[in-house]
């Protein structure tokens, strides 16, 4: 069993050991709130709600032998802050990716804070009852050794993240066991006692394990609530300046992550909700998605939207915080379907030039692309995505990478393949190929490098007018 705690939604998926999806289940998140500007926070226990409802509702489609589901592969969302009571309970709700506090060290103000977690670390006390984390979800702000994955015995640096030794759950590796599944929850779930948790990494680091990724000429992008683009590395980078290494989901390895689009495919479901009523009634007609249907529709917009290009910050990094979410050219041609498909090509061109600027800092030429995440569903974007890049773009099989890439863990702790690599070879399989259409290419390219990488230049001015009326 994989599991993949996500910004949006808790998935989980149960495999065989060849990597075929036997069941699914999956359990929404609440809408996060932001009680004042730039707080950003999960209500009530949110997170633990969606993992145990996930793994009731994967269970209730499973069609074989629970007692048979040999492990537990644990993927949480990353970057987020949780601070425990004593007993383990939340002293404060669990503090989101979103939250401009994250920027800067933990500051301890609160005596019943007794631990200092991460969501990996939180969801696997609550799974386990035992006070342990993967070293591999520790990134900014974390007094983290990456020479040998353990904490760091300096003094100086453990003051300088605002934490002690005492405060911080012990670590352990990607593939090693975070402790057993409570006996009550095994019980309930219909398990048998004894059976492991299993540690992964961050959950991007975990979608590039799940998504296949080991070539130097491959990178992964996750269309997800963040979106971001990962290369697969043996070495840390210094001081890169146009992306972020960070630890991969195999120990002492690495994963270089471009910069990244916020909120990126949540704009896709704030235009839903805008649409609103009218969406859901056509949908519901051709029983069909809400997403299918906007495909369909936005398939005969011609390429690069009849001249309507979105720019999308819709939450703008803290180096930016004057950027808003823009749309520029409109006239009378333009319809909703016109909207939704610019909103596809930004997300298309962001993408490829934040890509861009990492392979130009490490000189790498790029083969192939493998798209995973939500957006990797539509057909539609998987091709506005080959033709940007005129390269082929992979759909891999299954519901989750993230998922699958838990369950590898759980493969590697339990030794069921020589090692993480045979078992990514033998357990991830491609659904389908997308071909970049050439012309497509070439105007896209043009639209980029005339129109799209020049308008921030432009409307900057103006949003640092109107930032300080409006905020």
């Amino acid at each position: 069993m994989g599991i993949d705690n996500g910004s949006q939604s808790t998935k989980v998926a149960i495999y065989d050991v060849d990597g075929n999806e036997v069941a699914f289940g999956s359990y929404t998140l609440r809408e996060t709130l932001s009680p004042e500007p730039g707080v950003v926070i999960h209500p009530d226990d949110d997170l633990w709600d969606s993992v145990y409802g996930g793994i009731k509702n994967c269970l209730a489609n499973f069609r074989g032998d629970p007692t048979h589901i040999a492990g537990i592969g644990l993927c949480t969302i990353r970057c987020c802050r949780v601070l425990l009571r004593e007993n383990g309970h939340l002293a404060y709700p669990v503090i989101s990716w979103m939250d401009a506090r994250l920027n800067k060290p933990y500051e301890h103000n609160d005596e019943q804070v007794k631990y200092v977690t991460t969501t990996s670390g939180y969801l696997g006390f609550r799974l386990t009852g035992e006070c342990k984390d993967t070293a591999s979800n520790y990134e900014v702000n974390w007094p983290l050794d990456r020479e040998t994955l353990e904490w760091s015995n300096d003094d100086e640096v453990m003051k300088a993240n605002g934490l002690k030794r005492e405060m911080l759950f012990d670590l352990v590796k990607p593939g090693d066991k975070l402790g057993v599944l409570r006996p009550e929850l095994a019980c309930e779930f219909g398990l048998n006692t004894g059976i492991p948790v299993v540690a992964t990494a961050n959950d991007k680091a975990v979608e590039v394990l799940g998504s296949g990724i080991k070539d130097e000429g491959s990178i992964m992008i996750s269309l997800g609530t963040f979106i971001s683009s990962m290369l697969f590395r043996n070495e840390y980078y210094e001081n890169a300046r146009h992306f972020f290494p960070t630890l991969a989901c195999i120990p002492f390895k690495y994963v270089y992550e471009s910069n990244g689009i916020r909120r990126g495919m949540w704009t896709v479901s704030w235009f839903k909700k805008l649409i609103g009523e009218e969406l859901v009634t056509h949908a519901e007609k051709l029983d069909i998605s809400e997403e299918e249907y906007l495909n369909r529709k936005a398939q005969d917009v011609p390429v690069g939207s009849e001249g309507l290009i979105t720019i999308l910050d819709w939450l703008s990094s803290s180096s930016f915080p004057y950027r808003k979410g823009i749309m520029i050219g409109f006239d009378q041609r333009h319809t909703k379907y016109h909207i939704y498909r610019s909103i596809l090509e930004a997300i298309s061109f962001n993408i490829k030039n934040n890509i861009d600027e990492m392979l130009e800092e490490i000189d790498v030429e790029l083969k192939e692309l493998v798209v995973i995440g939500g957006g990797s569903k539509s057909d539609l974007l998987m091709q506005i995505i080959a033709d940007l890049f005129g390269l082929p773009v992979h759909r891999r099989e299954g519901s989750s990478s993230a998922c699958l890439g838990a369950a590898i863990c759980v493969c590697q702790y339990l030794s069921v393949y020589k090692d993480f690599y045979e078992a990514a070879d033998k357990m991830v399989k491609t659904e389908r190929t997308f071909m970049p259409i050439q012309k497509n290419h070439e105007f896209y390219i043009q639209i980029n490098n005339t129109i799209v990488k020049n308008v921030r230049v432009h409307t900057d001015e103006i949003l640092k007018q109107t930032y300080p009326i409006f905020n």
